[in-house]
């Protein structure tokens, strides 16, 4: 077998087997240790009294750690929970929400959960750990998808030589590189945060990260053709240092947007609770 069949065949394998999350663990850490540090009092008490003796930074990947639990909740109902679909042209505030929901229908309905005096602990905690983890899946550019390709799991690339599809790059390729720790990197994303930009970020309707992620989708798809191939299996795209060098800051703008946001929108539940 040739060594380009070889490859094609190794990035057909990658496609079926990637799974279909958003941020990997280390961003979703990295988003809720911002948050945690942006909190209002009182919302920090409820999720204190909810969650016990959990941080937000655990309780942010507990959505992608329970996709192996047998339970028909996570195996049928759960799954979309994750992203939204949003065709180019429309509007993040007309949204055609499936039947089986979606990202933007979960998070109204665990929001609610929150607010409810009847909810039990065990019930707020799920709503919480979900709220938590939606909330920083919205930054994620492909998790506002186009409709066409299951949010780029579909776009088939080779980044720094190794098979895999561009939504992996930007949950956890492009993260991974910078070889830091979720607390290193929150660290170092927290100190340059400005105030002029937590007043400006402190924003928490959904529609608008929503928007955000949906526009910085149409940039990222790499350029098609010629040696960077057009995304399948026999020409996949060719990805390493400059693509790096290119998205990196919009990646740790998004993961520090979506630690504020998170702040911004716990602050927001619990005002009303």
């Amino acid at each position: 077998m040739s060594p380009k069949v070889l490859l094609s065949c190794a990035l057909a394998a990658a496609i079926v087997t990637a799974p279909a999350k958003a941020w990997g663990p280390i961003g979703h850490r990295v988003s809720a240790d911002i948050a945690e540090d942006n909190l209002g009092g009182k919302a920090r008490a409820r999720i204190a009294q909810i969650l016990g003796h959990e941080g937000l930074a655990e309780a942010s990947t507990w959505p992608d750690e329970q996709r192996s639990n047998p339970e028909p909740f996570w195996q049928e109902t759960a799954s979309p929970f994750h992203y939204v679909t949003l065709p180019p042209g429309q509007g993040a505030d007309g949204i055609a929400h499936p039947p089986e929901g979606d990202a933007l229908t979960a998070l109204e309905e665990f929001t609610a959960t929150l607010r409810d005096d009847s909810a039990t602990q065990e019930e707020q905690a799920l709503a919480l750990r979900f709220v938590v983890h939606i909330v920083s899946d919205l930054h994620q550019p492909l998790h506002a998808g186009n409709g066409s390709d299951r949010g780029g799991n579909d776009f088939v690339v080779s980044w720094f030589e190794n098979p895999t599809n561009l939504h992996w790059v930007w949950d956890e390729g492009l993260i991974q590189r910078q070889q830091l720790s979720y607390s290193e990197y929150s660290e170092r994303l927290e100190r340059r945060i400005a105030p002029e930009q937590v007043l400006s970020w402190w924003e928490g309707d959904p529609a608008v990260w929503i928007a955000e992620s949906a526009a910085l989708r149409d940039r990222i798809y790499p350029q098609t053709g010629g040696e960077e191939g057009d995304g399948t299996a026999e020409s996949p795209a060719l990805l390493s240092y400059d693509y790096h060098w290119e998205w990196i800051p919009t990646v740790e703008n998004r993961l520090a947007q979506s630690g504020i946001r998170l702040a911004a929108y716990l602050d927001w539940v619990f005002a009303e609770d």
